[in-house]
């Protein structure tokens, strides 16, 4: 115990680590000499098989997440073969076990524990991709923070979180996860969350952890929509449209970075050299350390790329730091040391990469500083944070359809709720909700009963179920927080009663769409439309002439084009979160006017797929969106339009929109300009919008996207109320990587655009002078 004692007693003598906010140049190099000094002594005294050791991140069993190779842990930690723990949850819990760590484990070495801390910890938010829908910075940021300070006080001091892959293909399943399919607004949500997980980064501040930016790189373009499958494109679409989010991460700061499943130029990712040395650490200039997904080393066995012995050997040669359940440092590269295949010097730097972690989390100073029992049940799910979970949630829906006005609902008379979702404390939760404890949560009917009272009678139907008697469909819904879905096909009897309530209300309420786990990881779907049974007693709800509104859940961007043709309204709501009830009769009761704007494109059909704003224009464009024969507008069996467009959004008010002014008709190389439009509150009541901006280099030495998003503000109107909203165009936003991947911004012509979406936009032009 002396050397451990020694080393507490050296660490507790930092003032400031590394991410210290703009530290002083002295005291930051005074760290990192410290640092330095600390984990050079502490490596000279272990052994290679220790070294190999700290790459080993284990499971301990509380949660299931993929392939996790389990084993005996306490032998394991004797003998020095773990670093980190994955799935581990309880202050008390994780503290006995760093205990023992630290207590028994070769040189005392603390352990990290990490966990898929996603979209919130006890307190849950939205899905990531209904927290996009928000467009609210300061909102994602604080999603992040609660979420760090109830996991971080509760043993936890790293999450594998933010997602950031860019997807345009919503048959994936894990759209859900991610940010949408835009690269610039990727990014900004990427920084955020990193600051709200990470805050400064000193890890000073009570109830901050490591962040881990995934899944590097490019696995939202997975082929066909499949999860895990091949992706394959040009470093030209990879630096321009796929990369920007990674990179916004780790100029934020992140501390760790997560390899993902798919191939990169023909190499997995986690064995991907170019991917995880050249361009993360040599152009980027990340000092984190790297992980793998789960399973993902030995994966590559499957990629042909050889035996476990192989893999183990090409991943940390290509720079992958940790193994995250393939056991295959721990069974390989010792031998791999012996024949020459890896060198001291490479288990070394992977090694110093983890113990650096370790220290800038302060977990040499205090091994259970993330260990606090007491605080984390006064904070976890605490009144303040559902406050902020409902508020998130409310601005997460996006109204997509309000004909009539039908929406906000009238508190009287009788309103048919009608839905499999309206009972369920889980469901609301959406995919990666590990941490949820469900026994907390109230389902959303009884919400709306609590708080409508005796000023409207609520009629309650389950009516129709997630999905259809088909046993092709059951396989994604297998398992769940520990225990089996069950299956109630729809029935004659379940239309009935839905039915006999909508006759009898002045209102119909339908609340449709997917379960929670037919979203997510390894929830692939062929088909984006409403299951068939949920379709048939929506058509027989409008067939009763009652007003009807829909509700829709969904993880991803799916297909309503039936419903937008015959429901009056709709109302977009992602997966809400544990505060789904107050946050819908909120919003559905006018208590809180929409805001939400699309952060991904609604297609009409899966055959539009993939689908995305920002596309490449073609040599044939059409002038509308009917069939011309010859033109890009192909289909013979549909428009080419999305169904609604990416930052498409209505507000239970109406806002008009100047056209576009800019302050003037030239910009030069080291110059600015300003665009200026006048918004105006033209309804009845108070509301929000998201002010977008949009360029286009319609000329340049590579072909450009037809519009870009480079910019948006949210505003909040009253009635009647107009405000000049204004941009500040740079030299950078407008630059992008050219055919020989220079960062350049070319001059000539450019086209700005402003609107409340990617379609309803006004325009003008300036020049880029050289």
């Amino acid at each position: 115990m002396n050397k451990f004692f020694h080393c507490l007693c050296a660490a507790s003598a930092i003032a400031a680590s590394l991410f210290i906010s703009e530290p002083a140049a002295g005291a930051a190099k005074d760290s990192r000499a410290e640092m330095d000094t600390f984990i050079g002594n502490l490596m000279a005294d272990m052994t290679i098989d220790e070294k190999i050791g700290q790459l080993n991140l284990c499971g301990a069993g509380d949660i299931d997440t993929g392939p996790v190779a389990q084993s005996n842990i306490a032998s394991r930690l004797k003998r020095g073969e773990v670093g980190a723990v994955l799935n581990l949850m309880g202050a008390d819990r994780i503290a006995r076990l760093q205990k023992y760590a630290v207590e028994n484990g070769p040189h005392h070495i603390p352990l990290i524990f990490g966990l898929d801390i996603i979209h919130g910890y006890r307190t849950i938010f939205p899905i990531p991709l209904g927290i996009a829908a928000t467009w609210n910075l300061p909102a994602v940021e604080q999603s992040a923070a609660i979420a760090a300070t109830e996991a971080g006080h509760d043993g936890l001091s790293w999450t594998f979180s933010p997602m950031v892959d860019i997807c345009r293909d919503p048959r994936w399943g894990r759209q859900a996860e991610c940010n949408g399919e835009d690269p610039w607004l990727s990014s900004e949500i990427a920084k955020a969350m990193v600051r709200g997980y990470q805050g400064d980064g000193s890890f000073d501040d009570d109830g901050r952890i490591l962040a881990c930016v995934k899944h590097f790189a490019l696995y939202g373009a997975s082929e066909a929509g499949r999860d895990y499958n091949t992706v394959d494109m040009s470093r030209l679409q990879m630096y321009n449209e796929y990369l920007p989010p990674y990179r916004a991460a780790v100029e934020a700061g992140v501390g760790s970075v997560m390899s993902s499943f798919n191939t990169v130029e023909g190499i997995p990712a986690s064995g991907n050299r170019w991917l995880l040395t050249d361009l993360l650490r040599g152009e980027w200039g990340f000092g984190g350390f790297t992980v793998s997904d789960a399973g993902s080393i030995h994966e590559m066995r499957a990629h042909g790329m050889g035996d476990m012995y192989d893999v183990a050997v090409l991943a940390l040669k290509a720079g992958l730091n940790m193994d995250l359940g393939s056991e295959a440092y721990t069974t390989q590269l010792r031998r791999a040391l012996d024949e020459g295949r890896v060198s001291e010097a490479d288990i070394d730097l992977a090694c110093r990469r983890i113990l650096e972690a370790k220290w800038k989390l302060g977990l040499f100073k205090d091994p259970y500083k993330f260990c606090d029992a007491k605080k984390a049940e006064k904070l976890i799910y605490s009144p303040e944070h559902r406050r902020t979970a409902r508020e998130i949630a409310t601005q997460s829906m996006v109204l997509l359809k309000n004909e009539g006005n039908l929406l906000p609902l009238q508190k009287k008379g009788k309103i048919a709720l009608i839905g499999p979702i309206l009972n369920s404390r889980e469901e609301i939760l959406g995919p990666w909700s590990w941490c949820a404890d469900s026994t907390l949560y109230t389902p959303i009917i009884d919400v709306f009963r609590k708080r409508i009272g005796d000023k409207a009678e609520l009629l309650y139907a389950r009516g129709a179920e997630y999905i259809d008697d088909d046993p092709r469909q059951i396989g994604s819904y297998l398992f769940e927080r520990g225990h089996r879905i069950q299956f109630h096909p729809a029935s004659e009897e379940s239309y009935a009663e839905a039915l006999k309530a909508a006759n009898e209300a002045d209102v119909v309420v339908a609340f449709l769409g997917e379960h929670s786990l037919a979203s997510g990881e390894s929830s692939s779907r062929t088909s984006l439309t409403l299951p068939e049974n949920q379709r048939v007693l929506l058509r027989r709800l409008i067939a009763t002439g009652k007003p009807v509104v829909l509700v829709n859940f969904s993880g991803r961007a799916v297909v309503l084009d039936e419903e937008s043709r015959t429901v009056p309204a709709i109302l977009q709501a992602w997966m809400p979160g544990s505060e789904a009830g107050d946050a819908l009769f909120d919003v559905l009761f006018g208590e809180v006017n929409p805001s939400g704007k699309l952060p991904v494109t609604f297609p009409r059909n899966v055959g539009q797929l993939p689908l995305s704003y920002n596309a490449l224009p073609t040599g044939r464009p059409a002038s509308d969106d009917n069939f011309h024969k010859y033109t890009t507008v192909c289909y013979t069996d549909s428009p080419n339009s999305p169904l609604y467009p990416f930052g498409y959004g209505l507000s239970y008010t109406t806002f008009s929109y100047s056209p576009v002014r800019l302050s003037g008709d030239t910009m030069d190389a080291d110059g600015s300009l300003m665009a200026t439009v006048t918004v105006t509150n033209t309804g009845k009541r108070e509301g929000i919008e998201t002010v977008q901006l949009y360029l286009r280099d319609p000329v340049a030495s590579i072909s450009r996207p037809v519009k870009q998003l480079k910019g948006f503000q949210r505003i909040n109107l009253k009635a009647g109320e107009s405000r000049d909203v204004t941009f500040n165009i740079t030299p950078e936003m407008l630059k992008f990587y050219n055919s020989s991947l220079e960062y350049v911004a070319e001059p000539g012509q450019f086209i700005v655009m402003t609107g409340p979406d990617s379609n309803s936009l006004s325009s003008a032009t300036f020049t880029l002078r050289p």
